[in-house]
């Protein structure tokens, strides 16, 4: 029962973000769109998400096809500050996701049993997708982790903000990644594949569904 809950405030949240409006079309049919997730998520035997730990059970996310990243990412609100992108000299369509990654060929989908990668602190990217392909898990893309903060701002912490390695620009070392930047907005930016932080991991999924 507490995981439907969740649904439907993570439904409700995209509705009060106007999401509808941004898709073009009216709030039921969003919210129809949306509504067979529910069924999914009626499956899951997960515990409830742990912020400390760096854990969700699910997360509903609405693919850029039908949401524009930039906007996305602009309704982003975290301590009052707003989400914000600098990928240059890029923008996030310049990003494609990596061979093999499945992403689900629908306008939404559920992103199951999410890790922020606490236990990859400070470890490059290169080293961290080994550890997460090992555990058999998958790394996320930049949809995704821009729905991770869309619904939960308060899972992007200082001390571990997170590299999204299933988005890559093909050509170079670049990974996008959120964190807090020095105004306190939550930020998509990137790094380099071989360059470790302190403060950043690599977050992960079990599995995606629709």
């Amino acid at each position: 029962m507490k995981l439907t809950q969740e649904f439907n405030n993570q439904l409700q949240n995209l509705v009060q973000k106007e999401y509808h409006k941004l898709a073009g079309i009216s709030k039921s049919e969003f919210i129809n769109l949306l509504e067979p997730l529910r069924a999914e998520v009626e499956k899951l035997d997960l515990p409830e998400g742990d912020f400390d730990k760096g854990y969700l059970p699910f997360v509903i996310v609405v693919k850029s096809d039908l949401i524009p990243t930039n906007k996305a990412m602009s309704l982003v609100e975290k301590d009052g500050k707003t989400g914000i992108i600098k990928l240059f000299p890029h923008t996030p369509s310049d990003f494609n996701t990596i061979s093999n990654v499945n992403i689900p060929n629908t306008k939404a989908y559920l992103l199951i049993d999410i890790d922020r990668g606490k236990d990859n602190i400070n470890q490059p990217p290169s080293i961290a997708m080994n550890k997460i392909v090992e555990k058999g898990r998958s790394p996320l893309a930049i949809d995704e982790g821009i729905a991770i903060v869309t619904h939960y701002p308060e899972f992007l912490i200082k001390n571990n903000c997170f590299s999204l390695l299933a988005s890559r620009h093909e050509g170079d070392q670049r990974v996008p990644a959120i964190w807090i930047n020095a105004k306190k907005q939550p930020n998509l930016g990137w790094c380099w594949d071989g360059n470790p932080h302190t403060w950043l991991g690599s977050a992960s999924c079990k599995k995606r569904v629709y």
